[in-house]
């Protein structure tokens, strides 16, 4: 199960129901934190029922799980990942933070509420052309249906233009290639690393995709979203077992730490007492370190392991370019 907090308080969303339960289940929920912003209603109403974006969900699905048994990456995740991106935003607006469109002046509550749940819904349907480049395809992808969603409810392109940037933003960089630069990008790419659980994993693990991705995220029961005790967002993983670590630290960690909400998240994990033989007890996350209380006492601090950045510095290097500025 996974758990988020936000102004309408704590829900519990059941991820062992039927696929069309559990989006009609997510759909709520979206719709209740939704309820005091009926431009980004309007627009997450008209995405879920556009039908080339039902098609390119289901088709990233077919190429992800299918073709190269990976976890779901359809519409299922398209709304469990929406669900979260709200959660996330409304625990940062209680926490004061200016999300970039109120900051640049482009828009306002209403205007990121909208932009989150497009960003977010919409950041994997890349996936459908190829795994590879799939952050870039999905803005190529998105952009029809982002213009059809928002011509009726921005009747001025200039202003409509800039949403749609935001927005786009979000997708380019949901898998940190490029690292989001504005907190909309932050929350979708963290929301993302947010879907997780062992709900996830079964489904390719039956279709017979036995590796570690499978394996880990088996290990997950959940994951809570809720407001942090120094920091405005709390993420509080759960596993069966300590396998679950590489879940956290390959998925959900480096997303925190490479956007800009890495100021405003806090994360821990922690294992089960009644799961599996233990060696991790907790788990969280110092910067870019994670702090480990092991099984018997003791505590280890060890940097996260950011394989994806790795692989591009050794790239840019190679090329003699920087890679990053920071």
């Amino acid at each position: 199960m996974q758990e988020m907090t936000g102004r309408s308080g704590q829900r519990t969303i059941e991820f062992a129901t039927p696929r069309a339960k559990l989006i009609e289940a997510l759909g709520a929920a979206i719709r209740e934190d939704l309820k005091e912003y009926p431009l980004a209603t309007s627009a997450f109403e008209a995405l879920i029922r556009d039908p080339e974006a039902l098609a390119c969900w289901d088709m990233a699905n077919y190429v992800t799980m299918r073709k190269l048994g990976y976890n779901d990456h359809g519409r299922v995740h398209a709304f469990v990942t929406g669900a979260a991106s709200l959660a996330i935003l409304e625990l940062l607006l209680e926490g004061g933070v200016r999300p970039d469109l109120l900051e640049s002046g482009v828009g306002d509550e209403q205007d990121v509420f909208l932009v989150v749940i497009l960003s977010t819904m919409l950041h994997d349907i890349g996936n459908q052309v190829h795994r590879v480049g799939h952050e870039q395809h999905g803005v190529h992808l998105a952009r029809p249906i982002i213009d059809r969603v928002l011509e009726p409810l921005y009747p001025d392109v200039f202003k409509r233009t800039k949403i749609r940037a935001f927005i786009l933003h979000g997708i380019n960089c949901h898998d940190l290639n490029p690292p989001p630069l504005t907190i909309e990008g932050g929350i979708v790419a963290v929301a993302d690393g947010t879907d997780i659980t062992k709900g996830r994993g079964r489904k390719a693990f039956a279709l017979g995709s036995v590796d570690i991705h499978s394996i880990s995220a088996l290990a997950v029961d959940q994951v809570v979203i809720t407001r942090g005790d120094a920091l405005p967002v709390l993420i509080d993983v759960t596993m069966n077992n300590s396998g679950g670590i590489f879940q956290v630290e390959e998925v959900l960690a480096p997303k925190v730490i490479r956007s800009p909400l890495s100021r405003y998240v806090e994360l821990r994990a922690r294992t089960r007492p009644q799961g599996d033989e233990q060696i991790v007890s907790s788990v969280r996350l110092d910067g870019d370190h994670f702090v480990m209380n092991l099984d018997g006492g003791e505590r280890a601090t060890v940097e996260v392991k950011d394989s994806q950045k790795r692989v591009r510095d050794a790239v840019a290097g190679s090329l003699d370019v920087h890679s990053e500025g920071k």
